[in-house]
């Protein structure tokens, strides 16, 4: 008896022993999505009517027909539109439940999947924050995952900005495909990833998924059947959908006969893929472009393909479940294993195949990435000043329903342009022209918002800026024009602004009647205008109205005469390359208080800059040089992403020549550039703006360029060579998203070196020796090299042609014949001098303050009681803080996440009752930690202080970046780390806000909602 149950506690060991040691099933999440781009071949509009539309009303429909079905939803532009112009009320009511249910599941919640090359921080954050507050306000829900599948390489920015959006984790795809091959190999695509220096690893760090070499989509060639493999419902069809469902190339139903074949191959990819990753999770991406738009043949077809699956799991090793991206993360953070870190190093350039560098989009359509910059910094001005006005005036004549209707419609422009197929310059000409026009319309109605802020009395007690009561004056009086000029920053400036103008004389007044400095000379672009440069002084966002008085002939001077200086041109001789023999003999001066420009008179080239501070000289030249495209044929062509090198670049002149315009404020250098030495247009010009410091007020510092290119030869791409004699071993500096900077170490390749090793520049770029560091400020994005020491060259603008297939059939063939104008600033100096100037710099390069004519030139009007000077208060930050956002996003959710969730859950809508009383306010410090000894250390504030200007603070809310979460409730997963397993407990906690008071640390942006106290007149 003793034996037998000995024997049998035996065999029960064994046999637990036994089970125990059976390999567990592969755990497969299938994520139903589709990835529909905002843009890119077809318009939105074309879009929404061939299948977008028809994603969420079937995806919702099949959803509720079935609990096991579930769907993540990614773009919230196609989403937006839906809801607002096709959703009924028995969609949005599922919708609401599905949601509730967590069966339908936002992911990253932005309006777009933004690029992450070209885009700007400020873009990122607004289109981030526009989705998110739509999320809430409506749904209640804060995403917490992205869903970065295809944007082309991945910035270290990008992480940063989600874990400050209160993100638990992150998902890429498009990395180098070599390095793809060994993180897969090691089974190291999956990691925590801190991408910045500076800022707490709490604040942070979060855990990256990389997608393996099938990215997004599921294998799309299957034996059995045709191309579409598991995408059921075919292909779309543009531009109508058919009628009677039938789509081209819809793959073989899952039939008794089919299903085996079927479930063989979907098991055989999911235990290739569970071989490259470390747990025993797989996240199965099912869907790809343009899926789901009939998603009953999706559903009805995948169901028994997942239970003959389940139903044979010993078998196939496999088990299969609907899951959204959040339960599989969740899976990941359960498992409790301990991750790699990665750094601050992003994964860009990215190159597909050896031949295939994805850097040309770089530089693509030069005129939209402009266009959205523009428009971007044009919205950042009107929300400062609307969000002024609101405070001091409530209750004045400027509708607020109205205003916030029309800066709503650019906060939209501008973020549906950071989509991955938008501002990188790869969608079709029709496409291209649909964000322009998006971009301009919303602009034309922001321009408005500012003329009413500007011109409306803000209370029936305050007259309007132009005074009232006028009358006209004789007719022998000259014309006069008024102008405002806002600063949109929350810094003092002085600086000059350019007014076109058409008169060759003008004085300038100030609005206490002052006269002003001033500097007239000839239009450089034509002979029928003139450049009349007015040196500004402004507060932190202040505005002032300066008075233009016109005049055919120079004035005497004097108090009345003002003080305009009248520049006028000196004329070199035209230059030809072939007669360069003997050059730096006749070197021409152009000096300021920084700066001594040398010109060489052989060339009409640059010679050499010297830094008067340091007393260094550094030999510099400029010129044009382009890479000639799709000459012969080739393994990989240039095209709208593609930068193919099939040799080195070639001189795009034969001919230079110069003007000089020397002046009191501005000096002008105008160089023009001959494709053919007999030309008599230019191709390209060069015009520098050297600032002589009007007695020591303006900064001299930098040298301001602007360039004129196009139209291109077709198959040319058209680079600024800056060369010099740092000593910079081809080693170059360039900006993530204006965030931070990067080192780009030269590498060299078997293949296509040359464009690998370009790089993307959204505001700055830089070289550097031991001595000195040459820093240029961009207005747009541009890609940008370092191909021989001491140079540093900059792609402007590309035109393209080629036969391939794929090209021609989608029109990305980038025939771009436009004429572009960019405009580069250029710093030189030591590189402690030049850390404390580029960042603030590249800011005012982006904010560059607002000119608005508010009158046409007319005979001069006569005021009863002029006024005197009356400027509101200014709001200044430290140099070394940023005012990021100021602005009234509208968006009506209560702070307090339960007393929202009983709103909605009452059935109020809360979109109907914009909130104008909440202020979203963002500062951020523009340092690294350790960049300068003085302005890279944490600032402390006052936030009353600071903001009193503007009105009296009552209240100060600390929330996560995009606004949704207060800070104090927001607790983010947590992830095992070799280096942080003791700290994994603690949680972070910004500094508190007693009595107002804030610390900003090196690269933080602290996000607030700011309560003004109620002013009764």
């Amino acid at each position: 008896m003793r034996i037998s149950a000995i024997l049998t506690l035996f065999l029960y060991y064994a046999c637990s022993f036994a089970m125990s040691n059976e390999p567990k099933p592969i755990q497969t999440f299938v994520i139903p999505h589709s990835h529909m781009d905002v843009g890119w071949v077809y318009t939105i509009q074309e879009s929404m009517h061939a299948y977008a539309a028809n994603v969420y009303t079937s995806v919702i429909d099949e959803l509720s027909k079935d609990k096991r079905r579930k769907f993540i939803a990614v773009e919230q532009e196609f989403f937006r539109l839906w809801w607002d112009t096709v959703a009924t009320g028995t969609h949005k009511k599922q919708v609401r439940r599905l949601v509730k249910e967590g069966r339908f599941e936002f992911i990253i919640g932005g309006q777009v999947m933004h690029d992450e090359a070209v885009t700007d921080l400020d873009d990122e954050i607004l289109q981030m924050t526009e989705g998110h507050g739509f999320l809430y306000e409506t749904f209640g829900v804060r995403p917490q995952f992205s869903w970065h599948i295809d944007p082309f390489g991945a910035s270290a920015t990008t992480p940063v900005l989600f874990a400050l959006a209160g993100f638990n984790a992150h998902l890429i795809s498009r990395i180098d495909y070599d390095l793809k091959d060994t993180m897969q190999k090691n089974k190291k695509l999956q990691f925590v990833w801190r991408g910045s220096p500076s800022l707490k690893v709490q604040q942070q760090e979060i855990f990256t998924h990389t997608m393996d070499q099938f990215s997004y989509c599921t294998p799309s060639h299957l034996p059995f059947s045709n191309s579409s493999g598991f995408y059921w419902n075919g292909v779309a069809l543009f531009p109508d959908p058919p009628k009677d469902g039938v789509y081209p190339n819809m793959s073989l139903p899952v039939t008794k006969k089919t299903v085996h074949a079927y479930a063989q191959t979907m098991v055989e990819n999911i235990k290739q893929r569970a071989t490259w990753f470390r747990t025993n999770h797989v996240l199965w991406p099912w869907g790809c472009d343009k899926q789901f738009y009939n998603s009953s043949v999706q559903f009805n077809n995948m169901d028994p393909l997942m239970d003959y699956i389940n139903q044979n799991s010993k078998e196939f090793g496999v088990t299969v479940q609907y899951a959204t991206l959040s339960e599989y993360f969740q899976a990941l953070h359960q498992s409790n294993l301990t991750w790699e870190v990665r750094g601050r190093e992003d994964f860009l350039p990215y190159s597909s195949e050896s031949h295939l560098a994805w850097t040309g989009f770089y530089a693509s359509r030069n005129v939209l990435k402009g266009v959205a910059r523009w428009a971007s910094s044009k919205l950042h001005a009107t929300e400062t000043l609307f969000s002024r006005y609101r405070v001091s005036f409530p209750d004045g004549p400027v509708a607020k329903d109205w205003a916030l209707a029309k800066l709503r419609a650019l906060r939209w422009a501008v973020s549906e342009v950071q989509h991955h197929d938008a501002i990188t310059g790869t969608e079709s000409p029709k496409v291209a022209d649909m964000y322009i026009e998006h971009l301009s319309q919303a602009m034309m109605g922001v321009d408005e918002v500012l003329a009413a802020l500007f011109l409306l009395p803000h209370d029936l007690g305050t007259p309007d800026i132009l005074g009232t009561n006028y009358r006209r004056k004789g007719s022998h009086q000259p014309l006069e024009q008024h102008i405002i000029v806002y600063n949109p920053l929350a810094w003092n400036i002085t600086t000059f602004i350019n007014v076109t103008v058409t008169f060759p004389m003008a004085t300038v007044f100030d609005d206490n009647g002052q006269p002003v400095p001033a500097q007239i000379q000839r239009s450089a672009e034509s002979n029928e205008t003139f450049d009349l440069f007015i040196v500004v002084e402004l507060g932190g966002l202040q505005h002032r109205k300066y008075l233009i008085k016109f005049s055919q002939k120079p004035c005497s001077g004097g108090p009345k005469g003002g003080f305009t200086y009248v520049a006028k041109a000196v004329v070199f001789e035209r230059r030809r390359v072939k007669d360069w023999s003997k050059t730096g003999k006749r070197l021409l001066p152009v000096l300021n208080e920084c700066y001594k420009l040398l010109f060489d008179q052989d060339t009409n080239l640059l010679h050499s800059i010297t830094d008067c501070l340091k007393k260094r000289t550094v030999a510099v030249t400029q010129d044009f040089w382009e890479y000639q495209a799709n000459q012969a044929r080739a393994e990989a062509l240039s095209d709208n992403y593609i930068f193919t090198a099939t040799g080195f670049a070639v001189r795009a002149y034969e001919a230079v020549g110069m003007e000089i315009v020397p002046g009191k404020i501005v000096s002008e250098i105008r160089q023009y550039f001959y494709r053919e030495e007999g030309d008599k247009e230019y191709s390209y010009s060069i015009t520098t703006r050297v600032p002589e410091g009007f007695k020591s007020r303006l900064l001299c510092h930098r040298l301001e360029q602007t360039y004129s290119l196009g139209p291109l030869a077709v198959n040319t791409e058209v680079t600024l060579r800056t060369s010099t004699a740092l000593k910079n071993n081809r080693t170059l500096y360039t900006d993530d998203n204006g965030y931070q900077m990067m080192k780009r170490t030269y590498r060299k390749f078997s293949n296509n070196t040359v464009a690998r090793n370009y790089y993307p520049m959204v505001r700055a770029a830089y070289i550097e020796d031991d001595l000195s560091r040459l820093v240029l400020l961009s207005d747009r994005a541009h890609g940008v090299s370092s191909q021989a020491n001491g140079q540093i060259e900059v792609m402007l603008h590309r035109r393209l042609w080629s036969n391939l297939p794929w090209d021609l059939g989608y029109n990305l063939t980038l025939n771009d014949s436009s004429v572009v104008r960019p405009t580069l600033w250029m710093v030189l100096g030591s590189v402690n001098a030049t850390s404390r100037l580029y960042q603030r710099e590249a800011i005012l390069l982006q904010h560059r303050p607002v000119v608005m004519p508010i009158d046409q030139p007319q005979k001069a009007w006569l005021q009863k009681e002029p006024r005197g000077r009356s400027l509101v208060q200014p709001v200044v930050l430290p140099p070394n803080l940023h005012l990021l956002s100021l602005s009234i996003p509208g968006w009506n959710y209560n702070s307090q996440d339960s007393l929202h969730l009983s709103d909605i859950d009452s059935g109020e809508d809360l979109r109907s009752k914009p909130d104008y009383d909440r202020v979203l306010l963002r500062i951020m410090h523009l340092f690294e930690d350790g960049e300068d000894p003085d302005l890279a250390k944490p600032v402390s504030i006052n936030l009353k202080e600071v903001l009193k200007g503007i009105g009296e603070v009552r209240a100060l809310e600390e929330r996560s970046l995009t606004g949704t979460w207060d800070i104090t409730s927001l607790q983010r997963w947590k992830w095992n780390t070799a280096n942080n397993l003791e700290t994994k407990n603690k949680k972070w906690s910004t500094s508190g806000l007693e009595a107002f008071n804030v610390t900003i640390s090196p690269k933080e942006i602290r996000t607030f909602f700011v309560h003004f106290s109620s002013i009764s007149f």
